[in-house]
């Protein structure tokens, strides 16, 4: 029998006893780690999206002693549901609110777990237009070829019930909450979640910790001027998008900054010389970068991504 479907089926009998849904059962390992007093956070693995059954990206959660409120729904229902456990097993309050660092795959596919739990779910503007477009539906289809069974024909987009389009604060169960629109950078629209009480901040994906970020169609030079404007006095930890949590939350964020500074600089003298891509690529100093995780995986198309925007950006589009 292939292993995958063995490993599926074993999982399916044990969530039986958890009175899961129909979700076919996640068998990757989720650890959760905790920051401060309220919150959590569960670390998906280096990798490329339809890696580890598209465990790739962090998602976290914030107890309180009215609910809990949940940054990112993971890559797929059967992530979600695997974290939903993650969650009850530190506690029998209901999930109130979630809150969408941006719409990406791995960030998003979740969310009917929450919703169908009858969260709230908070996302970034422009997220309407995302869910209607084509890019969303052939990104779901891709998905659900490479990561069936977990994504499959009966995964939804989910449209959220408050669109965020500057700050937004809140309070549940004696925790402050503070949401920040942060506009354009990594994505089309990207949104931080700061619990105030416990003076850490969840990033999403603006902040790639101890790999290398995914770059795809970012405004580079957006999310550059987005990462000088955050604000780490206060901070006792940053959790990332991707990777592992930092204490050191400008040494997160300036790692981040050094591999896109990099870049731009290496593919805009490039295209200032006239010089092509390739050439560009392989006569870089990529030393410091190499050893990163997701290195190989990302690391060349990332480049070509910003090549071509720097293209644009000197034509003036």
């Amino acid at each position: 029998m292939n292993r995958k479907i063995l490993l599926v089926m074993i999982a399916l009998v044990g969530s039986v006893a958890w009175g899961a849904p129909s979700y076919p059962p996640a068998t990757v390992q989720m650890p959760i780690e905790q920051v401060a007093e309220h919150s959590y956070y569960a670390m998906g693995a280096a990798g490329i999206a339809t890696e580890n059954e598209g465990f790739i990206s962090n998602a976290g959660f914030v107890v309180t002693d009215a609910g809990v409120v949940v940054f990112d729904s993971l890559g797929s229902p059967s992530l979600a549901w695997a974290l939903r456990q993650k969650i009850r097993e530190i506690t029998d309050k209901p999930v109130r609110k979630v809150i969408v660092s941006h719409y990406h795959a791995d960030h998003i596919y979740g969310l009917q777990v929450f919703q169908d739990e009858g969260a709230e779910i908070l996302a970034p503007r422009g997220a309407y237009e995302y869910l209607e477009s084509i890019t969303a539906a052939e990104r779901l289809d891709e998905r659900r070829f490479s990561l069936d069974p977990w994504v499959n024909d009966d995964t939804r987009l989910v449209r959220p019930d408050r669109l965020i389009e500057d700050e937004y604060r809140f309070s549940l169960g004696g925790v402050d909450f503070q949401v920040n629109y942060l506009g354009s950078a990594h994505s089309e629209g990207d949104m931080t979640l700061y619990v105030v009480q416990d003076r850490v901040l969840y990033s999403g994906d603006i902040i790639f910790e101890g790999r290398v970020p995914f770059v795809g169609d970012a405004d580079t030079r957006r999310w550059l001027e987005t990462l000088e404007r955050l604000e780490t006095d206060e901070l006792v930890a940053l959790v990332p998008g991707h990777g592992p949590a930092a204490d050191d939350p400008v040494g997160a964020i300036s790692r981040t900054r050094e591999y896109l500074a990099y870049l731009r600089k290496v593919m805009g003298d490039a295209v200032a010389d006239f010089q092509d891509f390739a050439s560009a690529y392989e006569t870089a100093d990529w030393r410091r970068f190499e050893q990163l995780p997701a290195f190989d995986a990302a690391n060349r198309r990332n480049a070509y991504q910003v090549f071509l925007s720097m293209e644009a950006e000197a034509l003036g589009q």
